[in-house]
């Protein structure tokens, strides 16, 4: 079983989140990709925004027919608390032994990698694919067992390469548009998630 991995907070979630997906499962020949959505991140421990169950529900809209590989796995919302990326990992292979792993995410994360709780853990029991996005250069960062490769082999510790999203969309900046005109489609958020958040009344 190969399964990918995209974590984040989907804080909302918006065509961005859904290109990578897409790239990593036309790419990668994977059997499912689950998206994870973290309760707190340690890298944004308070953006603002709804709480967890409200982006979950968001993020659920936004998979309404997108594909059926994809679902959601709930498991940092589930053990609240700041959420680690190698404590769900080790949760995750413990639960489906045998499973091969690999994190999904833009370039923009690279840079943090080495500030990673354990990341060297992290690479012993999963790989990465990584998409360049706009303004994020492709440089791999120096973490123990991590190591570029041509192709994802199933193994843990290789980076491989998805093309570029082209896509310059970042939540925060739609959580900024949202609540500036709350009227306003600020754009790149699927149709139901928009509908979602006006039903809601969210980031207002």
């Amino acid at each position: 079983m190969r399964v990918g991995l995209l974590g984040g907070a989907f804080n909302p979630p918006h065509e961005g989140h859904l290109k990578l997906a897409r790239l990593a499962l036309d790419h990668l020949e994977l059997d499912e990709l689950r998206f994870v959505p973290t309760f707190v991140s340690p890298h944004k421990p308070d953006p603002g925004g709804p709480g967890g169950e409200a982006r979950l529900h968001l993020l659920t809209e936004a998979l309404r027919a997108f594909d059926p590989r994809c679902r959601v796995e709930c498991l940092e919302l589930d053990r609240g608390g700041t959420s680690y990326t190698v404590d769900t990992l080790e949760t995750l292979a413990v639960r489906e032994p045998g499973t091969a792993w690999i994190l999904v995410m833009g370039s923009d994360q690279l840079p943090g990698l080495p500030r990673w709780r354990q990341p060297e853990r992290v690479f012993q029991l999963a790989s990465a694919a990584v998409a360049l996005r706009p303004g994020a250069p492709g440089t791999i960062p120096e973490v123990p067992g991590l190591r570029p490769a041509a192709s994802w082999s199933g193994h843990p510790g290789e980076l491989v390469w998805l093309p570029a999203t082209e896509l310059d969309l970042a939540s925060t900046d739609l959580r900024l548009r949202l609540a500036a005109d709350p009227a306003q489609d600020p754009g790149g958020i699927p149709p139901q998630v928009m509908a979602a958040i006006r039903t809601e009344n969210l980031y207002r």
